[in-house]
């Protein structure tokens, strides 16, 4: 496996010194994000797209130090049913990669409104009353399915191998059997972007996940949740306070180890190799009471502590 992290992590710091420092941590690449629900600060989408000159300076930056782009991020809602931004930003970061022979774009499936006429998007997560089986109808037989079937075609036209959708609240695909279920009616260009924070936050088991999506985990977000018994005992699970009240809410996005400790990691990078993964470890930082810098290396130094990086020689003696 080889571990690096997403460029929002220090998304306040340039781009250089933001290099030089994943140099500093001893991580081998990094992912950039490109739009959606970033402000990309590293990442000049509409200049990359123009000039190939921009796109061979940016890539230049990487190799002088020893660093690969692990994949363009483009995380949003490319189907938002009022901001067609997002999905034109999905569309041109997939153009892009292609021609910087990227081959993962990392994204959300999108999630439309729950009919023709809505104007905002509509997350279902129960089977009553009866009607959200029409929202889901119409979610996925005239907006998903049809739209998924156009960016494959897209994809593989621009030389891009790999979709993978992050299992992320507030979209179509959150969990496995949805995953599942578009990368059955799409095709294997379709994958997970596994991050283990939001299954555990919707109350699944991310070593389950790993064992139920096997050759379909094409990335790896390196991210953790703090579970806040006390006020989950009350409140549930189902959490919509604001993200910087960490002592209110149930759950929260956490720098590594402190939501689940190196035992628990130590067993996510196994169950990756046993469903055959061993590529990237990206860390996604958002713990809004450490410093952004600091968690990261906490984030680096457990992970390079429990993660194999070696190819298996064992061979069984000839006896």
């Amino acid at each position: 496996m080889k571990l690096g992290f997403v460029s929002d992590s220090l998304g306040g710091m340039p781009l250089d010194e933001l290099l030089d420092q994943a140099v500093r941590l001893g991580v081998s690449g990094i992912e950039v994000n490109t739009g959606g629900w970033s402000t990309a600060p590293h990442f000049n989408l509409a200049a990359m797209k123009a000039d190939a000159s921009a796109r061979a300076a940016f890539a230049r930056k990487f190799s002088d130090r020893g660093l690969e782009i692990i994949s363009l991020n483009a995380n949003g809602n490319p189907l938002h049913p009022t901001d067609r931004a997002q999905g034109v930003c999905l569309e041109d970061t997939i153009r892009v990669a292609g021609e910087m022979g990227i081959r993962t774009v990392c994204t959300m499936s999108g999630l439309p409104a729950g009919s023709p006429g809505d104007t905002m998007p509509n997350w279902v997560v129960a089977s009553w009353p009866p009607e959200t089986q029409t929202i889901l109808k119409y979610q996925w037989e005239d907006v998903l399915l049809p739209y998924w079937d156009r960016i494959a075609t897209l994809t593989k036209s621009c030389g891009v191998e790999k979709i993978a959708l992050e299992l992320h609240g507030s979209q179509c695909v959150y969990n496995v059997p949805s995953l599942l279920r578009l990368r059955k009616a799409v095709g294997p260009v379709i994958g997970a972007n596994l991050d283990p924070s939001h299954l555990f936050w919707m109350g699944a088991d991310p070593l389950a996940a790993i064992d139920a999506l096997g050759e379909a985990v094409y990335h790896v977000h390196a991210k953790d949740t703090l579970l806040n018994a006390p006020v989950q005992a009350v409140t549930s699970l189902l959490e919509n306070g604001s993200l910087t009240d960490i002592p209110a809410r149930a759950w929260s996005y956490i720098t590594l180890g402190h939501g689940h400790g190196e035992v628990w990691w130590r067993q996510f990078t196994y169950r990756l190799l046993m469903a055959g993964y061993s590529g990237w470890l990206s860390i996604e930082h958002e713990d809004v009471l450490l410093n952004s810098l600091e968690g990261l290396e906490m984030s680096v130094r457990l992970l390079q502590g429990v993660m194999p990086t070696r190819p298996a020689d064992f061979k069984p003696q000839a006896i």
